[in-house]
């Protein structure tokens, strides 16, 4: 344990630093589990409404240095890419069906 006066301030601000940052770490990880689950029920209305949200958070994060700026650019990267699978994939069986019955008139 810390004796001198200045090693009991560092020993507090540390505590008090490392709170801040689970707490950040914790929102973003809550929020990437939340949009993670809406891709999974493709649920595209929820999805990109949490995208934006999930997006936000990580921006937040790499500003408050709880996240390195590439780190949250590959996670944006990443999910963009999954809501776009899920929402082309939803879409194009109905296009298909259409173009089936066009051409089978």
């Amino acid at each position: 344990m810390a004796n001198h006066v200045s090693a009991l301030k560092r020993a507090r601000q540390t505590e008090k630093k490392t709170a801040v940052n689970r707490a950040n770490t914790t929102r973003v990880r809550t929020s990437l589990r939340a949009l993670r689950e809406a891709l999974a029920k493709g649920d595209i209305a929820a999805a990109q409404a949490q995208f934006r949200t999930t997006v936000s958070l990580l921006d937040k994060s790499v500003q408050k240095g709880v996240l390195h700026d590439n780190t949250a650019s590959r996670y944006k990267s990443r999910l963009n890419a999954r809501l776009k699978a899920v929402a082309t994939s939803t879409v194009a069986p109905k296009a298909a069906k259409s173009t089936k019955a066009k051409k089978a008139k």
